[in-house]
């Protein structure tokens, strides 16, 4: 649907009050067809402005100075683009926690809490509480947000994240230190296992590795049903998502090398994507010392965490 002049008209030429610019920005996200402009032209006006959500309602009447209008138009041009938010914002919330984000880094997502709260539950049944010597290794942290929930909520644990991206373990470090965990959260530049000391072992492992198929990411957007927004394949490092063919290339390099790294009875979770869960069961099932396979569905009800075990 065309929008109207009035909408096109670049919002730094118009003095206007913060309940006008917050209308004419939601009827300019919806024009390009961007879901819940309501809540994105609150978040954008609220980073704007420097104040929280609540603040932008109670300030409707005032009127932006032209330099606010300015900054603004500029943050609003880059959304409209399909620039993520959170890379606009700098930040995304995740298991109630606020995580810096840049381009460097995959966007956490809410199927990635999905997994920690499996890890956390199925912990929680088997273990009880682990002791102080617990130890677990996050393989392509990326942001850092798994290693450092895990570390919060297991207060006893000690974490290495690792990552092949020095943009991306720079971002993780940052988040490390905001939210306290710096004493026991470790970060590592390695291709996977590469850099991990021989010997080492760990009693969990978990990882959201890249598990996109490579032929949906070279899809052009909006041409099939099953092609990405243009908000991730523009805009997301292709690394952190590229899996290679059918999406399984990263998940084989894991399993290579897994069992090497497990202590006997340690524990294996994984993000996959929701057409993988039979191809990686068979795969596991058919290395010999790998146990307890299973997967989990997520609240669509779709598969979505992968999880086994070194034998003892």
């Amino acid at each position: 649907m065309a929008s109207s002049p009035s909408h096109n008209k670049c919002l730094a030429d118009l003095p206007m009050q913060v309940k006008d610019l917050f209308r004419q920005t939601v009827q300019r996200l919806e024009d390009a067809g961007i879901a819940g402009a309501e809540l994105e032209a609150t978040l954008l006006l609220a980073h704007q402005l420097g104040v929280d959500t609540v603040t932008v309602y109670l300030s409707d009447q005032e009127t932006l100075s032209s330099e606010n209008l300015e900054l603004f138009e500029d943050l609003l041009n880059r959304r409209l683009k399909r620039e993520p938010l959170a890379y606009i914002l700098g930040r995304k919330e995740f298991w109630s926690l606020e995580f810096d984000v840049t381009k460097d880094v995959l966007i956490p997502r809410p199927e990635t809490e999905f997994l920690v709260e499996t890890v956390l539950q199925v912990l929680k049944n088997e273990t009880g509480r682990p002791d102080s010597s617990f130890t677990i290794l996050d393989l392509g942290t990326g942001s850092g947000v798994i290693a450092i929930v895990l570390a919060r909520e297991i207060q006893s644990a000690r974490v290495l994240g690792i990552d092949f991206s020095q943009a991306a373990l720079q971002v993780a470090v940052k988040n490390a230190a905001k939210h306290g965990v710096s004493d026991r959260v470790h970060f590592l530049n390695s291709d996977w296992f590469a850099a991990i000391k021989p010997g080492e072992k760990f009693d969990l492992v978990v990882s959201n590795p890249p598990y996109v198929a490579r032929e949906i990411l070279d899809k052009p957007c909006g041409n099939s049903p099953d092609a990405l927004q243009p908000e991730v394949v523009g805009h997301e490092p292709r690394m952190a998502l590229d899996g290679g063919l059918q999406g399984l290339q990263s998940i084989y390099q894991i399993s290579d090398r897994l069992l090497s790294f497990l202590k006997p009875g340690g524990w294996f979770f994984m993000e996959i994507g929701a057409d993988q869960a039979g191809e990686v069961v068979n795969h596991f099932n058919g290395i010999a010392g790998f146990g307890r396979i299973r997967v989990f569905k997520d609240y669509a009800g779709l598969p979505r965490v992968f999880q086994a075990t070194r034998e003892e």
